[in-house]
C-alpha cells in the first residue's frame, strides 16, 4: 500500500528499550483520540508499549481521552521497556482508526481497521525533522517539461490546476514538508495553481495559524502561483462519539474559511450535503463577508436519484447564493475500471471470476451485485478489504446526461484519475464528456487534476500529474471547440 504505516527506519533501540514510530495511514491529520485497539508484536510475541504524547507516557488505551492532534507528517512514538537485540525483526501493528467525518450510522463515526506487517532493521535512534530537510529542489522549473507541453488552449474562465492531494504518499513519509511539497508543484513547473489540503500542510489544523497561512501565501506568490481551492474538512463527531452540535460544526469550519480567505483561495471544499441547511444558512453571511465560495463535492456513485443528495441539490437551487456552489468529481464518470486497480484486486487474492466481470462488465447492475454478495459472504480477502470499498464509494456508473441539473450550479471540478492507462479513452473520454457539457453551460472555474491511485500505485507524482495534465488539456481543448 502506497499510505505506509511503518517507514524503513520505524524500529529504533533506545537506552532502556525499543521505539516504535507509526506513520497515520489515512489523507489528512487526525485527533489522537481517533486511535483505538492498539496492538503490537515483534517476532510474534505481544509487545506492551506507551505512546508518547507531548513528552508525557501515555498508555495507548487513554489515547481516546487525549485532546490532541496527529499531524499528517508527525509519526506517533511507541515506546517499550523490553530489550531488543540489532538487527532484523518481524513487527506486526494493529489499530482502528474513528473517521470523525465519516459517518457509518446514526451512532458513531466509521471505524476503520489496520493492520500491518513487515520486517524492520531495529538501529540505534537518529533525529530527523522534516521542517529541517534539504528544499534545494524548489525554484528549479523544469523548462525542458515547460517547453514539450501541450500549446492547447482552453476557454477564457477556464482554469487547469493540480491537486496537491496527488502527492500524499510523499507527505506521508515526511522527507520535506507538506508546505515545501506544496510550493514544490509552482516552483516546478507542474502547475501555477493548486487545490491545497487544510488537513495536510497546516499543523495548526483543524484553526490554522495566521502565521503558517500567511507563509504558505508569501512562498507561493514569490513562486509565480496561487492557490484555487482548500479541501476543508467538518468533523460532525466528537471522541468519545458524540455529534456536533451546528454551533459547534459552525465553529469547526470557520477557522478554515477564514484561512482560505487569508491565503487567497476562491473557496473551500466540503463534500456534497454533509453541511445541511442549517449550517449553511449559518455560514452564508461569513461566506459573503470573506467573498468566498463554499464548495460542495459530489464524486463516486452519489447519484441525483437518491433522496439526500437530490434534496440537497433544491436546497443549492434555492439558495441561489454564488457563494455556495457544486464541485463535481469526474470519478462520477468511470466508464471502467483502472487495469492496476483491478490487478491490485487480483494480487490479494479476489476471486477471478470477480475479477473478470469487474474488468469487463463494471457498469452492469449485476456487477454492483455481485460486488456486496462478496463483500457480506465474506469473500473478501482482508489484505484488500479497504481497497474492495472503493467499489462502493469511490467508482461511479454515471453519464455526463445524468449530472445536467447540476452543471448551472459547478463552478469547479476535479478531473480525477487513478492511473493513465487510456485504452479506449478511459481516462480521456470522462474529461471530454465533462468539458463539453460545461461549454455548453457557459461554465467559468478551476478544473484540477487529482490522482487517486496512489493508494495502489507507487509512482512519481510528479510525473504522473504532469502526464495527466498535458492529457487533459487536449481532451478539454477539443470538447471546448464548438461544433460546425
Amino acid at each position: 500500500m502506497a499510505l505506509p504505516m511503518l517507514l524503513d527506519d520505524a524500529l529504533t533501540l533506545t537506552e532502556t528499550g525499543v521505539a516504535l514510530r507509526v506513520s497515520l495511514p489515512w489523507i489528512r491529520s487526525m485527533p489522537l483520540a481517533v486511535v483505538t485497539g492498539l496492538e503490537v508484536s515483534i517476532d510474534g510475541e505481544p509487545l506492551a508499549v506507551d505512546a508518547v504524547v507531548g513528552g508525557r507516557s501515555v498508555p495507548v488505551t487513554a489515547l481516546a481521552r487525549e485532546d490532541g492532534w496527529w499531524f499528517l507528517q508527525d509519526r506517533l512514538e511507541l515506546r517499550s521497556d523490553r530489550a531488543l537485540s540489532p538487527g532484523a525483526h518481524d513487527v506486526g501493528l494493529s489499530f482502528v482508526l474513528a473517521v470523525p467525518y465519516l459517518q457509518a450510522g446514526p451512532s458513531g463515526p466509521l471505524m476503520l481497521p489496520f493492520r500491518t506487517q513487515r520486517v524492520l532493521v531495529a538501529r540505534a535512534a537518529a533525529s530527523a525533522d522534516p521542517a529541517s530537510m534539504d528544499a534545494a529542489r524548489l525554484g528549479t522549473t523544469d523548462a525542458a517539461h515547460q517547453a514539450s507541453a501541450s500549446p492547447t488552449s482552453l476557454p477564457a474562465g477556464w482554469t487547469l490546476s493540480a491537486s496537491a492531494f496527488n502527492w500524499t504518499p510523499e507527505v506521508i513519509r515526511a522527507e520535506r514538508t507538506a508546505e515545501d511539497i506544496a510550493v514544490a508543484v509552482v516552483a516546478d513547473g507542474v502547475s501555477p495553481t493548486l487545490e491545497i489540503e487544510a488537513g495536510q500542510v497546516w499543523r495548526t489544523f483543524p484553526q490554522p495559524s495566521d502565521a503558517e497561512v500567511d507563509r504558505l501565501r508569501e512562498r507561493l506568490t514569490a513562486a509565480g502561483g496561487a492557490v484555487t481551492i482548500v479541501g476543508a474538512s467538518l468533523d460532525d463527531w466528537a471522541l468519545p462519539a458524540r455529534r456536533r452540535s451546528e454551533a459547534e460544526r459552525r465553529g469547526f469550519l470557520e477557522p478554515q474559511l477564514r484561512a482560505a480567505a487569508r491565503l487567497g483561495a476562491r473557496g473551500v471544499r466540503v463534500p456534497f450535503g454533509q453541511a445541511g441547511p442549517e449550517l449553511l444558512r449559518r455560514v452564508q453571511p461569513v461566506l459573503d463577508e470573506l467573498d468566498i465560495v463554499l464548495f460542495e463535492e459530489i464524486q463516486g456513485q452519489q447519484t441525483l436519484d437518491e433522496p439526500g443528495t437530490l434534496a440537497n441539490l433544491e436546497l443549492l437551487e434555492e439558495l441561489a447564493d454564488p457563494h455556495v456552489r457544486v464541485l463535481i468529481d469526474i470519478s462520477m464518470l468511470m466508464p471502467s475500471l483502472p487495469p492496476t486497480y483491478v490487478e491490485e484486486l487480483r494480487r490479494g487474492a479476489v476471486e477471478e471470476k470477480l475479477a473478470v466481470r469487474l474488468e469487463r462488465e463494471w457498469r452492469a447492475p449485476e456487477t454492483h451485485a455481485a460486488v456486496l454478495a462478496a463483500l457480506r459472504g465474506g469473500r473478501v480477502p482482508p489484505a484488500v478489504h479497504t481497497l474492495f470499498m472503493n467499489l462502493l464509494v469511490r467508482f461511479g456508473r454515471s453519464e455526463v446526461s445524468d449530472l445536467e441539473p447540476l452543471l448551472p450550479l459547478t463552478s469547479a471540478v476535479h478531473l480525477k484519475f487513478w492511473d493513465l492507462d487510456d485504452t479506449d479513452g478511459r481516462v480521456s473520454r470522462p474529461i471530454a464528456d465533462i468539458g463539453g457539457a460545461l461549454r455548453r453551460t457557459g461554465f467559468s472555474g478551476s478544473l484540477t487534476s487529482e490522482w487517486g491511485g496512489h493508494e495502489w500505485l507507487d509512482e512519481d507524482p510528479t510525473t504522473m500529474t504532469r502526464a495527466h495534465l498535458d492529457l487533459a488539456r487536449r481532451a478539454l481543448a477539443e470538447a471546448s471547440v464548438p461544433a460546425v
